[in-house]
C-alpha cells in the first residue's frame, strides 16, 4: 500500500525547512511554503545555488511573522507585510512577479549574513502567478516563489535506489520535496498522471530537473559531483539529470502523514 510518509515546506526559498506532520494545501501548494523570497535591489531572485549560506538560516514561522536565525548570529523577528506597495520581482522566465517589500531591517539581516545587498520580500496576496501553460491542467493553475510548480513529490524508494549507487547516502532533504510516499516500486511517480490522498487530488505533470543545489550539503556547505553525478549515468531526461515529479493540487484540503495515496492513472 503506498502510503504519505513525509511532509515539508520551506518558508523562505532556499533557506532551511521544516517537516511536518500535517499541512494544509492550497491551488498554490503547501499552506505558507515558498512564500517569501530574497531578491537583489533590482528584484532578481536570489537562491543556495550562488549563496549557499542560505542553507544555514532557519526561519520560524508564525501566524503574522517570521524570526529569522542563523549560527553566531543575531536573532531577528520580521512582522509579516501581505498588502501594500508592489515591489516587481522576478524569477525565471516570471517577471514583474508582485511582491511585497518587508522593510529595513529584514534586509538588513540578510544583507549582513551574505555580504551582499539584498531584500526580503512576501508575495503578494492575491496575485495569480501561473505555471507554465505546456504543463498547466486548468487555465488558472499557479503558484507562489516556487520555481515553476505548487509541489514536489519523491518517493522512499526512489531515494533508496539512488543511495544504492552512491558511496555516502544522502538525505531526503537535499532534494527539498514538499510530498514523500512510500510503498511503491522505485521512481514509479515518473508514471504516475493523477493522485488522491485523502480528499486532494494531485496532477504530476513534469520531472523535476535537478539544479546544483542537491550537490550542497546543507549542514557544513561542503560541494561534491554527487548526486548530479550518477543521476546522469540513469536519470537522464531531455531536461536533465531527473529526481522527483512536480505536481499541482486540483483542489485544496489537509494532508497528514500515514494517509494512503490512490493512484488514479
Amino acid at each position: 500500500m503506498i502510503q504519505l510518509s513525509g511532509l515539508s515546506y520551506y518558508p523562505i526559498k532556499s533557506c532551511r525547512g521544516f517537516d511536518l506532520r500535517e499541512a494544509r494545501v492550497e491551488r498554490m501548494g503547501l499552506e505558507n511554503d515558498r512564500r517569501l523570497m530574497l531578491v537583489t535591489p533590482d528584484g532578481d531572485f536570489l537562491t543556495q545555488r550562488k549563496y549557499a549560506k542560505l542553507a544555514l538560516v532557519t526561519p520560524t514561522l508564525q501566524t503574522d511573522s517570521v524570526t529569522l536565525s542563523a549560527p553566531n548570529f543575531e536573532t531577528l523577528k520580521v512582522d509579516l507585510q501581505k498588502r501594500g506597495a508592489i515591489f516587481p520581482v522576478n524569477i525565471w522566465k516570471s517577471a514583474g512577479v508582485h511582491a511585497i517589500d518587508q522593510g529595513e531591517e529584514a534586509a538588513q539581516w540578510f544583507s549582513d549574513w551574505l555580504g551582499v545587498q539584498v531584500r526580503l520580500v512576501h508575495f503578494a496576496e492575491g496575485y495569480i502567478r501561473k505555471v507554465n501553460a505546456d504543463f498547466a491542467i486548468n487555465e488558472d493553475d499557479h503558484t507562489g516563489f516556487a520555481d515553476g510548480y505548487p509541489i514536489l513529490i519523491i518517493s522512499e524508494e526512489a531515494l533508496q535506489d539512488l543511495n544504492s549507487k552512491l558511496d555516502a547516502p544522502l538525505p531526503m532533504k537535499r532534494f527539498r520535496p514538499n510530498i514523500v510516499v512510500s510503498g511503491c516500486e522505485p521512481f514509479a511517480e515518473d508514471r504516475w498522471k493523477r493522485i488522491r490522498i485523502g480528499a486532494i487530488e494531485l496532477a504530476l505533470v513534469k520531472p523535476c530537473a535537478r539544479c546544483a543545489i542537491p550537490t550542497i550539503d546543507p549542514e557544513t556547505l561542503a560541494t561534491s559531483k554527487e548526486p548530479l553525478k550518477t543521476l546522469e549515468t540513469y536519470r537522464r531526461h531531455p531536461l536533465g539529470a531527473i529526481f522527483g515529479m512536480n505536481a499541482i493540487p486540483l483542489n485544496g484540503g489537509k494532508l497528514e502523514v500515514g494517509m494512503n495515496v490512490e493512484v488514479l492513472s
